[in-house]
């Protein structure tokens, strides 16, 4: 089953989802912030998994692409919810190898460290843990703070980015690279070196403070903060053919 799906919470939120059932470890792709499941990464890692029969799932987060819910209500906790309720539901008692582009890579690690012994991998892609600590100045903070939203630049689109108070206070509390973080699994993170989005040094952050020994960064010197260039997404799949 490839086409897209609905699965229902409680609270009456309709998660949109696509399911390929192979082989495992099972493939969970958590895009980044205001992306869906039919971008260019999360497309090939799909079609890929599908050629070659392995499982893999994605979704769309409350409040994006074919999901119901206001986006403005996101937050970290929330979307790492629907992550594991989806997993559970549809992955009942599956290795899973969590893959999180952008904000997906911060997603990867809470949701990770939920998962227990279930987790088989990780690929973060410029993953962007701790976003709300260091990708916003004083002022920002002060706007959020205050529960007022801020709208920045974005390169990616005629509209700018917005940022709720709710998501800001949200990723507060779950900053994690203040401290270890008790993940053991494989962990490959890729980090392009001309990123104006996300500083490559956090993926060496990262990597420090991941208890895991089996632990690579793949920097990628010419590598924007999307990485989905031909070699780009070659590396990607690649890197996930290894890891499972």
């Amino acid at each position: 089953m490839t086409e897209t799906r609905f699965h229902d919470l409680p609270d009456g939120r309709r998660i949109a989802y696509r399911l390929s059932r192979g082989a495992g470890p099972a493939l969970l792709f958590l895009p980044g912030y205001m992306s869906d499941m039919v971008g260019g990464k999360v497309t090939a890692v799909f079609d890929w998994a599908v050629a070659n029969g392995r499982t893999c799932l994605l979704l769309d987060y409350s409040g994006c692409g074919e999901s119901s819910g206001d986006f403005a209500d996101g937050t970290l906790s929330r979307w790492r919810d629907e992550v594991l309720e989806l997993a559970e539901s549809l992955l009942p008692g599956e290795r899973i190898v969590l893959i999180g582009s952008s904000m997906g890579g911060w997603l990867m690690l809470l949701a990770g460290l939920a998962l227990g012994q279930n987790l088989a991998g990780l690929v973060g892609i410029a993953p962007a843990p701790d976003f709300t600590d260091w990708g916003y100045d004083a002022a920002e903070k002060a706007e959020l703070a205050a529960g007022r939203a801020i709208y920045q630049d974005n390169p990616y689109g005629p509209a700018p980015t917005p940022t709720y108070p709710g998501l800001w206070a949200d990723g507060e509390a779950n900053r994690v690279l203040q401290a270890d973080i008790p993940l053991t699994c494989p962990v490959r993170l890729m980090h392009g070196q001309a990123d104006a989005d996300v500083p490559w040094d956090v993926s060496l952050r990262l990597a420090a403070r991941l208890r895991s020994a089996d632990v690579q960064v793949l920097l990628i010197k010419d590598g924007d903060h999307r990485l989905s260039r031909d070699q780009d997404i070659a590396l990607l799949l690649g890197t996930v053919a290894m890891l499972g």
